[in-house]
């Protein structure tokens, strides 16, 4: 056969693609190359992914495969692509997009994205028909996991199954080449959902609910605003009076709120913005990216994170934040006013009573946020799953996430191999909870802390949402080897009502599972496991752990010298009383009343230690970072979680540079003891330098302990919580890097107990292999 009857031999071909290939715009691109190469047929939906029937020249079948591959719409991702040919039988002269089909589901819709360019030139042109719309979205943008009810993602497996499409929504709807061409949130001013300000009544208020919102803003007023995923409590940043009652009726005296910016020009009035990070506060993602203030930001922001070196910056997500901040730009036509600064800045925190998960639905808002919201910003489209703002950090590592939520949720991480079904329930801190199936595994958003029986209900429904989209039966729940673990107690119970058995994977091997599963690594690692708190295998505190991680098995080849605690105070939130047991260890112990004398129990906290009554042990890094910031002055009670490692990290930070202790530690047996670096901080009298000294000392530490067991030029791994210390995190990896090894950390899953729900999955689904 000549090449010129090769090019132009006709066929039939019945192409799959598997992976995220549904709510990103997929078929519309494929019929947007399928028409270019001029080849007739169809694409679908289906539970199973995308499926396409192309007829016309094999050589441009090949270019459409091979184009399809290389030019994916944004977002959408191909694990996939299976040919077979067909038999020839012409159903158009064209190429057409069929409805979706049912079936079971092998497929998963991406996350939300945050409102595009092209659907802020909609909202912003006054002679087009979406002119300041809060719900316009199209195939590269807008709400996908929080409005999806089922799959294949259809308009009728979605929240906007509620409203039905005007004529002209309907022509975009079923126009070619179009960008909102099956658009599964299609809507406008006419037919689409309606934005309302209502009282704490419930009573509608008059007038532009936009402008209204605003006003109350600029009037230090407290709004609870429905967004993508759910309601936030928003109020002006600027005003240390609406800052200060927010705290109030959160009782959040002094955790950090983030800010929300009209652009990046407006964040870097406030915060540095280094090269590269404009681009981090950008993604379509949006998550808050945990930037450097500049020295005047406590000033203009009087209360937003106080104390703290970073604020959590972000951009406006949906499109009714975009109008809010359009609003105080005075309504200007275009967006060309989004290329300059502007000076609102709005104070962004969860909408919730401290402990219980943010609200999603209206009455529950209504319900819930009584005292706390003066009004608020809410629509009527019901949300089918909720989904906090995603957190993050930003260093030389590259983007960090400590707290993986809406836009990241619930993009899969591929797993070693494929096994029945998985759930994993995770941690009672930071909870979410790990769906599998086949070789993927699918984390929930970030749901709180599993102390309130609201977060635990939340967990329970994550579980049960994640399950019905992905179809999925579970053989096997993961959970905590804690049996007081409230994730492990929430696990077992579901298990017993599935009549599935349960499974216990160790808090620590889990950690580094995370890790291993981000980086599809499936190999014997050495690794370090550095947190809080997790019961070990001898039921003992854990937290500061050298591991050896291969598989289903994992092996502790050593610890952080034990440091013996009066027994319930591993989770007191007072870092003082961990500077005392530090002090007692070092045989200082009869200091600890005086320097503590602002503590009322000082004393018989030195008596129980002295006396070795009712004293516990634990291994934890996160409780030695607590007793430097204790011993050095700088925190010895917290009003927040994190807050003492925060400060001391942020110390450490200002001061930059700080050479390791000389002789600062000792490894003997496995045991690394850093009490000599403690006898040196307990006399500290500058806490920058000794908070500089610390971390310094500790990672180098820390790099030769690993640098002990670890093969010449290997890879190792290192997870937990305290590996958000990005100071910490710098100078581990620079240390390990220069003794030839390579370090393996969290990145896109949160090295806090946030990942920990995959790693028990990953263990897990090493036992079924």
């Amino acid at each position: 056969m000549s090449r010129s009857e090769n090019q132009n031999k006709r066929s039939c071909q019945r192409i799959r693609l598997t992976g995220v290939v549904q709510g990103v715009g997929f078929r519309p691109f494929v019929l947007r190359l399928a028409s270019e190469l001029k080849l007739y047929g169809w694409v679908r939906t289906d539970a199973r992914g995308l499926e396409i029937e192309a007829h016309g020249a094999e050589q441009k079948i090949d270019t459409l495969v091979d184009r399809l591959q290389r030019e994916a719409p944004p977002f959408s991702r191909i694990d996939c692509v299976h040919r077979r040919m067909m038999d020839a039988r012409k159903i158009a002269e064209e190429f057409i997009i069929l409805d979706s089909l049912g079936g079971r589901v092998a497929t998963m819709i991406g996350p939300d994205i945050a409102v595009c360019r092209d659907c802020l030139r909609d909202m912003f042109d006054p002679q087009g028909r979406r002119w300041r719309y809060a719900f316009t979205s199209c195939a590269h943008c807008g709400p996908r996991y929080t409005i999806c009810r089922a799959l294949p993602f259809d308009r009728e497996r979605t929240s906007f199954r509620d409203f039905a499409m005007c004529r002209r929504c309907e022509a975009e709807f079923g126009r070619a080449h179009d960008r909102r061409l099956h658009t599964a949130g299609i809507s406008c001013s006419k037919c689409g959902p309606r934005l309302s300000l209502i009282d704490p009544t419930g009573e509608p208020l008059p007038g532009d609910p936009v402008a209204n919102a605003l006003a109350m803003l600029k009037n230090g007023r407290i709004l609870a605003v429905k967004g993508r995923g759910g309601f936030h409590l928003m109020c002006d940043a600027r005003s240390p009076t609406a800052v200060s009652a927010l705290r109030a009726r959160k009782r959040q005296p002094a955790a950090p709120f983030a800010v929300m910016f009209a652009n990046t020009l407006s964040a870097a009035t406030l915060v540095h913005v280094n090269v590269g990070e404009p681009g981090l506060l950008n993604l379509p993602e949006r998550p808050v990216i945990l930037l450097k203030k500049r020295s005047g930001c406590d000033a203009a922001l009087p209360g937003v994170a106080p104390d703290l070196v970073w604020l959590g910056a972000l951009l406006p997500v949906s499109p009714l934040h975009y109008l809010l901040f359009h609003e105080a730009a005075g309504r200007p036509v275009g967006t060309a006013w989004l290329e300059r600064a502007w000076d609102l800045a709005i104070a962004v925190t969860s909408a919730n009573p401290a402990g219980e998960p943010p609200a999603i639905d209206n009455e529950d808002a209504l319900r819930r946020l009584v005292g706390i919201a003066d009004a608020f910003l809410m629509h009527d489209l019901k949300l089918a799953a909720g989904a906090e703002s995603s957190v993050a950090c930003s260093g030389p590592g590259g983007l960090q996430l400590v707290r993986r939520s809406r836009g990241y949720a619930p993009r899969s991480v591929k797993l070693p191999s494929s096994t029945p079904p998985i759930v994993a329930f995770g941690a009672h801190n930071r909870s979410t909870v790990c769906v599998t199936r086949g070789n993927e595994a699918f984390l929930s958003p970030h749901l709180g802390d599993l102390f309130d029986p609201l977060v635990a209900e939340a967990l329970r429904q994550a579980a049960e949402h994640l399950i019905t989209m992905l179809d999925a039966s579970p053989a096997l729940v993961v959970h905590d080897c804690d049996p007081d673990n409230p994730a492990t107690i929430l696990a077992r119970e579901f298990a017993a009502r599935r009549g599935v058995p349960p499974l216990a994977v160790q808090h620590h091997h889990a950690h580094v599972a995370a890790v291993l599963a981000e980086h599809q690594l499936d190999l014997p690692i050495h690794a370090l496991a550095l947190d809080g708190y997790g019961r070990g295998d001898d039921g003992q505190i854990w937290g500061g752990e050298l591991l050896r991680v291969d598989g289903a098995s994992c092996a502790r080849l050593g610890h952080l010298r034990p440091l013996k605690l009066v027994r319930g105070d591993h989770e007191s939130g007072q870092p003082w009383r961990f500077a005392a047991a530090v002090l007692h260890a070092l045989g200082r112990g009869g200091e600890i009343e005086r320097r503590f004398a602002g503590q009322t129990d000082a004393g018989r906290t030195a008596e129980l230690l002295l006396a070795g009554e009712n004293v516990e042990e634990t291994t934890s890094m996160g409780r030695l970072l607590d007793a430097a910031a204790g011993l050095l002055g700088i925190c010895p009670v917290t009003r927040f979680r994190g807050q003492a490692g925060l400060l001391l990290e942020g110390l450490a930070e200002q001061q930059r540079t700080a050479a390791p202790l000389p002789g600062g530690w000792s490894i003997e047996r496995g045991c690394l003891d850093l009490m000599p670096l403690f006898s040196v901080l307990a006399d500290e009298r500058d806490a920058g330098r000794g908070a500089a000294l610390f971390h310094a000392t500790l990672a180098a530490a820390l790099a030769e302990w690993l640098v002990s067991v670890a093969p010449p030029r290997a890879t190792v791994a290192a997870g937990g919580g305290c590996l958000q210390n990005q100071v910490l995190g710098r100078a581990l990896r620079a240390g390990l890097a220069a003794a030839g090894l390579r370090l393996l950390e969290a990145r896109r899953i949160p090295p806090n107990d946030g990942g920990i729900a995959l790693g028990q999955a990953w263990v897990a689904q090493h036992r079924l292999a």
